[in-house]
C-alpha cells in the first residue's frame, strides 16, 4: 500500500504543475499565522509534513526561521521545491518518507501538516500518525485537514473528513486544543475546498 501511495504522488509531481493541482496556495496565510502565534521564536524546530513543493518554506525562510524540515513521500516534489529555492535550499532539511513510516531522529517544536492527515483513512494509519506526534512533538501541533464540508476525494484518492470534535479526540491523549477554525481554500481552478485548521499544545 505504501508503495502504491508513493508511486501515486511521484506521478502527480512528475506530470502536473502547481496550477494544475488543487492544493496550491500562493501564500499560506493561515499556516503562517498559526506558526507565528506559537511565539516560539525563529530558532524553533519546525517540520512541514507533506510539504511537497508548498511555498510555506519560502515564507518561513523569508521571515527568518532557521530550523526548518520539509517531509514528503514524493522525492520529485521536494526536488521541485529545492530547485525553486535555489541556494536557500541548503538552509532546509529535506526528508523523503511516508509519514506512517517516518522515524524521526530529533523532536520538533512545531509540527505543521496541511496535506497529509486527511489521506490517512485506516485506524492503523491514524494511530501510527498519533504515536509519532506524541513522541516527537515538543510543543505545538498544527493540522489543516478537510472538514465535514470539504471534498470526499483529493487527487483521485479517498480522504477522511473531520469535525472539530473528532480532531480534538484524535490528539487529546497528548495535546490540548488551543484553537480550530474553518476556511475555504480557493483552488487554482476557482473551486472551493473547506478545511478545518486546528492548533494544539503538548500536555507535559
Amino acid at each position: 500500500m505504501e508503495n502504491n501511495r508513493k508511486d501515486h504522488w511521484e506521478a502527480v509531481y512528475d506530470t502536473k504543475q502547481p496550477n494544475e493541482v488543487s492544493w496550491t496556495q500562493e501564500k499560506p496565510f493561515t499556516s503562517l499565522d498559526f506558526i507565528r502565534k506559537s511565539n516560539l521564536g525563529k530558532s524553533a524546530k519546525i517540520i512541514d509534513v507533506g510539504g511537497g513543493d508548498s511555498k510555506l518554506v519560502d515564507f518561513l525562510l523569508e521571515e527568518g526561521y532557521e530550523n526548518i524540515t520539509v517531509l514528503d513521500i514524493s522525492s520529485k516534489a521536494l526536488e521541485r521545491a529545492k530547485k525553486r529555492l535555489g541556494n536557500n535550499a541548503g538552509k532546509v532539511n529535506w526528508i523523503v518518507s511516508d509519514i506512517t513510516e517516518f522515524k524521526p531522529v530529533i523532536s520538533y517544536d512545531i509540527w505543521h501538516d496541511r496535506a497529509t492527515f486527511h489521506f490517512l483513512t485506516t485506524s492503523e494509519q491514524i494511530k501510527a500518525y498519533g504515536e509519532i506526534t506524541k513522541n516527537w512533538v515538543n510543543k505545538i501541533l498544527i493540522i489543516g485537514t478537510f472538514s465535514e464540508n470539504g471534498p470526499l476525494k483529493c487527487s483521485g484518492l479517498e480522504i477522511k473528513q473531520y469535525s472539530e470534535k473528532e480532531m480534538e479526540n484524535n490528539f487529546s491523549e497528548s495535546f490540548k486544543k488551543l484553537e480550530c477554525i474553518t476556511e475555504d481554500h480557493l483552488t487554482p481552478f476557482e473551486t472551493k475546498q473547506n478545511f478545518i485548521f486546528c492548533t494544539f499544545e503538548k500536555i507535559n
